[in-house]
């Protein structure tokens, strides 16, 4: 059997299925910055405004962090790909990707849930928030979803990089992401795909119950509510985000726990195209255009640099 354990991989990419590529990856530069810039801001304005530093503003930073992050894993090597005109990518590289992808993807999902965990607090038990969710908490909740990221990106990697990968070494994807890897074997993953489907359903099953008891308390609170004002506010933090949740959890649940019967090659690129390019696009949007703290910084920030100018002139 010719195993060739050593050659590089190739991606094949979404811009083979596209009749216009070079038009497809303009539009992706365009978001890819969009992206970095929206994010940048949001996180500049959550750190330049005092207003802003609480708790719920620091874990969307993160998010915003995250975001960037896991997009300049995916995008940079895609759109190189397109220019340049080679697909291919080391073993390591592609190693490397993997586990930076898994551990970003599996922080967001312990994110989520600390973001859930924290309106809760700030809903339900409004007068201990500032001891419950004090610094000390904030920073260690977020070392614990970096923490339980990483360990999704040890377990998975290196089992994944490890198997023999025999004739075509060409993954349907525009990156390495572990079924489209996995898929390029020639040894039976059946076992490793099975523990894999029970380690993405504990990962998702552990954020998931504490988003949705957190969502089950702070409804009953707002129900309770005799303020209509505050009713009204509860409401909108925490629509902005279940959408957030809805869109990443959605796809995620997709790509690593639906049967294989499921599944093509086409319809997982864009369903990655999704939660890869997309979410990051739409989440500083939903938690900026919708929140009132946020646009006033945005204004703040944007009357001072007039002054700025004013005065430079």
């Amino acid at each position: 059997m010719n195993y060739s354990g050593q050659s590089d991989f190739i991606l094949v990419g979404f811009f083979s299925q596209s009749k216009h590529p070079a038009l497809l990856a303009v539009v992706i530069f365009v978001v890819f910055l969009m992206v970095l810039s929206g994010n940048a801001l949001l996180i500049l304005l959550i750190h330049s405004d005092s207003r802003l530093h609480t708790p719920m503003y620091f874990f969307i930073s993160q998010l915003s962090l995250m975001d960037m992050m896991y997009i300049s894993v995916t995008v940079p090597k895609m759109l190189m790909d397109q220019v340049l005109g080679s697909h291919k990518i080391s073993a390591a590289a592609c190693g490397m990707q993997m586990f930076l992808y898994l551990t970003l993807v599996g922080s967001e999902f312990f994110l989520l849930a600390a973001m859930s965990y924290d309106r809760y607090v700030a809903i339900c038990h409004p007068l201990r928030y500032p001891v419950l969710m004090n610094r000390r908490v904030c920073l260690l909740l977020m070392s614990v979803c970096w923490f339980l990221g990483s360990l999704d990106g040890f377990m998975l990697t290196p089992v994944t990089m490890t198997f023999p990968f025999c004739g075509s070494r060409e993954i349907h994807h525009f990156f390495c992401e572990v079924p489209a890897v996995t898929k390029l074997s020639c040894s039976d993953t059946w076992l490793y795909e099975t523990l894999m489907y029970l380690c993405c359903v504990l990962m998702l099953l552990i954020p998931v119950t504490i988003i949705s008891s957190s969502y089950s308390s702070i409804l009953l609170t707002v129900h309770r509510m005799n303020s209509a004002e505050g009713r009204k506010k509860a409401l909108a933090t925490c629509s902005s985000h279940m959408t957030v949740v809805t869109l990443f959890y959605g796809a995620a649940v997709y790509t690593y726990m639906l049967p294989a019967s499921f599944h093509t090659p086409d319809k997982d690129m864009v369903v990655s195209v999704f939660y890869t390019i997309l979410t990051p696009l739409l989440n500083p949007l939903i938690y900026s255009l919708r929140n009132k703290n946020v646009t006033e910084a945005l204004k703040k920030l944007l009357g001072v640099r007039t002054l700025l100018q004013e005065a430079v002139k």
